[in-house]
């Protein structure tokens, strides 16, 4: 891995007292989240626990601790980036104040499928963004996916005019709040645990889910029509506090993030068999109408989002957005 001359001296600065802690005791990972156990989340970061104390015994110690029982929301990056806890894994949308980069993720219609944006994450252009923080403490180490997002709603989204005068929840980010501006729609930031019950009031009348977001949250029961747009990923990042990462001794860290390259393929791989079940349940619930679109009707929404994409460009990078599409053209050649 290689590392910057800030990182290369924060290392140096923290070498001894990393030395230390091997010395008297193994070295201790806290690795806090906001979600449970048995979501794809927490079940990574339970694996990175038994992994590492099976491959690094008496040398590293994992304590995770779930469902924001350590940190919440608000306050996690600060506490990673005062070394209170050492690795986390919050969405992309929570890193904007960080870098406007990973604003990329959230563009609407920007990649095809969450094929395209596998092969995004793993070229040279999306492992770069994991370095878009050390500035600010904050090293990347891998992405995690929760899903592609589909649009719900009280009226069946088949073309973008469709949306026009319906207020959709979203989570605080300045791309979601231009994609529905765009649709002539209203967009309210609202915490996710107030979804449901927005929505079977009707303060909103649509919300962008994974598959497994909608199930688990039973939001199909209050959205008679969810439309399969697979617009947007809703991903994490695994991030550590990055003086830390860098100070920990070479070999224990390259035998870490080997580790994390095998929770990393478990984690997608069990997010995205859940969503596909989820999807299934979905339809067997029959509550909802499950909306599939033509080439033709997708090829309208992005289209008519474009001009999101050109608002964003400065802040991403063209550089970046250009990788991005990049990634959908070599599918299709």
């Amino acid at each position: 891995m290689r590392t910057s001359l800030l990182s290369l001296a924060a290392c140096a600065l923290a070498f001894a007292s990393c030395g230390a802690l091997a010395d008297n005791g193994p070295l201790v990972i806290k690795f806090a989240h906001v979600v449970a156990d048995n979501t794809p989340k927490g079940q990574g970061a339970l694996m990175f626990k038994q992994l590492v104390e099976e491959r690094l015994p008496g040398e590293v110690r994992v304590e995770v601790y779930p469902n924001s029982s350590l940190y919440g929301d608000a306050d996690e990056l600060e506490a990673l980036r005062n070394n209170d806890v050492q690795m986390l894994a919050p969405s992309l949308a929570k890193f904007e104040q960080y870098t406007k980069q990973l604003q990329v993720f959230d563009l609407p219609f920007l990649f095809d499928d969450l094929e395209a944006v596998n092969r995004f994450q793993k070229r040279a252009k999306g492992r770069q963004l994991l370095r878009s923080m050390e500035k600010h403490n904050i090293v990347g180490l891998a992405y995690w996916h929760n899903g592609m997002k589909q649009l719900s709603a009280t009226r069946a989204l088949q073309v973008p005019s469709d949306a026009a005068g319906l207020t959709f929840r979203i989570q605080p980010s300045a791309v979601l709040d231009a994609q529905f501006s765009q649709l002539g729609a209203t967009p309210l930031k609202l915490p996710f645990k107030e979804v449901f019950g927005a929505l079977q009031s009707g303060k909103v009348q649509g919300a962008e889910n994974p598959w497994s977001n909608i199930y688990s949250q039973k939001l199909h029961s209050v959205q008679p029509y969810i439309t399969e747009t697979n617009h947007g990923v809703l991903d994490y990042m695994l991030v550590s506090n990055s003086r830390f990462w860098y100070a920990i001794p070479h070999q224990i860290r390259t035998e870490l993030e080997g580790i994390i390259d095998e929770v990393t393929y478990a984690v997608n791989r069990q997010a995205e068999e859940a969503n596909q079940a989820d999807r299934r349940r979905i339809e067997s619930a029959g509550t909802s109408t499950v909306i599939t679109l033509t080439a033709e009707q997708r090829e309208a929404w992005r289209a008519a989002m474009r001009p999101v994409w050109q608002q964003f460009e400065a802040d991403i990078g063209a550089d970046v957005m250009s990788a991005a599409q990049t990634v959908n053209r070599k599918k299709r050649d």
